[in-house]
């Protein structure tokens, strides 16, 4: 990283080992659980290719190169790029806290993403056959219905207990990224599944696990009642993936496109997903379907034979359905009686000629 000419560079501290900068960078405060899950992986493999008591400051642009293609060089650019932000994540802090004159990630390029969108969307009728499914446990179902009506991640939704339910207007409170709060909907079908897994309890996590832990975890993830655990995404992902072949993650994408083909309004769809950027709804999850962009095709066809509704002539009001046969009665009547009428009217004109000829 270059600097402008006359700024002086900031002073050093002493020289620390790549252990202890990480240690101190993971405890700050304002990261987020998940964040520091992958930072700490990441810097942990760091350490590993480096040596934990490698001073921070020796570190340069050919040393974390060559720790990304040893690591990282076959895997997708998603999680190349995730990585890479672990590090800059890293050594900005570092920066900050006068550990290092410069980033030396700042040289490692990003990789391109090629992103699909439209892949990740579940075929409709396949869908459909999921939930007409006799053979699937109530507990998976429950979950899997619950996640495509809220469209929520799933830990949003597998971090709900049962004080966070609103039975009766069918909502819940969920904790977002950012520890941000929100509330999600669900529709009468899943409102039917519920009581079945909440069974008689009043506490403690919604969706638990098959069986009694081996090992102490923490309190606000064990229900009291029955002494399991809260059910953990990776137990949750295998069961879908092995039942369906598709990722739980692919049940909101799916959710958010059909939202989209409804014409649900971009504002209440935000509100839906939590997404605090739309530029991220609308660019990295599925438009509408083709068959939305070909119906929207058909109906705007200027060549079309039948006239769009705008475009035909004004018609007569028409009567209410039970007057219709009314009005046709009356109508037949008019034309009996104005026949009846013509032909007397004829009548006497005839009989008036034929009194007033000699014969």
């Amino acid at each position: 990283m270059t600097r402008p000419a006359g700024l002086a560079r900031p002073r050093l501290e002493q020289p620390v080992p790549l252990a202890g900068a990480t240690a101190s960078f993971l405890a700050q405060r304002d990261l987020r659980s998940r964040s520091i899950t992958v930072y700490g992986q990441t810097l942990a493999r760091l350490a590993r290719y480096a040596g934990p008591d490698t001073p921070l400051a020796q570190l340069g642009p050919a040393d974390l190169q060559a720790f990304m293609d040893t690591w990282y060089a076959d895997a997708a650019a998603a999680t190349w790029n995730l990585n890479l932000a672990a590090l800059r994540s890293f050594y900005r802090y570092a920066l900050r806290q006068h550990l290092v004159a410069d980033d030396p990630s700042a040289a490692i390029e990003r990789r391109r993403l090629r992103r699909d969108p439209d892949r990740r969307v579940i075929p409709a009728r396949q869908l459909e056959s999921l939930w007409h499914r006799a053979d699937l446990p109530v507990r998976e179902k429950t979950l899997w219905r619950l996640l495509y009506d809220t469209a929520a991640r799933a830990d949003e939704i597998l971090g709900v207990d049962i004080g966070d339910l609103d039975l009766q207007d069918k909502t819940a409170t969920v904790t977002g990224k950012g520890g941000i709060t929100r509330q999600v909907n669900w529709y009468t079908h899943t409102a039917r599944l519920l009581p079945r897994i909440i069974g008689g309890r009043t506490r403690g996590p919604l969706f638990l696990t098959s069986r009694r832990p081996g090992r102490p975890i923490a309190t606000l993830d064990l229900d009291p009642a029955t002494g399991r655990a809260r059910l953990s995404y990776r137990r949750a992902a295998e069961c879908f993936t092995t039942t369906t072949g598709w990722t739980l993650h692919q049940l909101r994408h799916t959710r958010i496109r059909e939202l989209k083909d409804d014409n649900c309004p971009l504002p209440v769809l935000q509100k839906i997903t939590g997404h605090r950027s739309l530029r991220t709804l609308t660019e990295h999850y599925p438009g509408p379907s083709p068959e939305t962009v070909r119906a929207w095709y058909g109906n705007t066809d200027p060549d079309a034979r039948r006239r769009r509704e705008t475009e035909r002539e004004p018609c007569l009001p028409r009567f209410p359905r039970s007057l219709r046969g009314a009005r046709r009665c009356s109508l037949a009547q008019r034309g009996r009686q104005a026949w009846t009428a013509t032909r007397t009217s004829a009548i006497t004109a005839s009989s008036a000629i034929c009194r007033l000829l000699p014969w």
